[in-house]
């Protein structure tokens, strides 16, 4: 259970670096995991030989040929994270961005939402990260159930039949999957490249 010292808020303006410091130091304990499981795929190995062979009549350096591709990709991988998950998206329907703050003050997580793109999506997390320092301390588990009481309140305000809430997480953050399971989500779709999943959904109809 979360402690009862923490409290979910609006993120005051003054706030705002240091959420984003926290964003993005989330995104680089990502980035790594995930861009070797994409590029550990058997279409990417075979994509990557495919480029380091034609970069060899290129190329005088062999060494070269064989480590420009593989550096491209996952520069390419790292900087689309940072780009989706890396940054505040601008306030939505559903109000925010939120903070956790303990009572000290110190402000430990961090929550934005979203509708849907369609009626009956129900709404979606856009961002849920927690500072490096206070994880494992139930901060991540009352963020998730400041959002459900969000989606709910937004859903009943819309007139929808139903409330979700959808959660997408990276492949290698499974100590994410594994407390969204444990608090009644589902794996449900997700995206990727190359036929391969980066990204899944979490739903859980409220």
């Amino acid at each position: 259970m979360a402690p009862s010292h923490l409290s979910v808020r609006e993120m005051r303006e003054d706030e705002k670096p240091l959420v984003l410091e926290m964003l993005k130091a989330s995104v680089k304990d990502t980035e790594n995991r995930v861009a070797l499981h994409a590029l550990t795929r058997p279409p990417a190995l075979l994509l990557l030989a495919a480029a380091s062979s034609g970069l060899r009549f290129v190329l005088a350096s062999f060494a070269l040929a064989l480590l420009l591709p593989v550096f491209l990709a996952v520069a390419a991988v790292k900087l689309g994270l940072r780009a989706r998950w890396g940054s505040l998206p601008p306030p939505g329907g559903l109000g925010g961005p939120w903070v956790a703050v303990r009572g000290s003050g110190d402000v430990c997580g961090v929550l934005a939402l979203a509708p849907g793109t369609n009626a009956g999506d129900g709404a979606r997390v856009t961002r849920l990260s927690v500072s490096r320092w206070h994880r494992r301390r139930g901060v991540g588990r009352r963020l998730l159930a400041f959002a459900e009481a969000r989606a709910r309140a937004w859903a009943g305000g819309m007139g929808e039949t139903r409330a979700r809430l959808v959660v997408p997480v990276a492949v290698a953050t499974w100590g994410v999957a594994g407390m969204l399971e444990g608090c009644g989500y589902q794996a449900d779709g997700g995206w990727g490249c190359l036929g391969y999943t980066l990204v899944r959904e979490f739903s859980k109809d409220l």
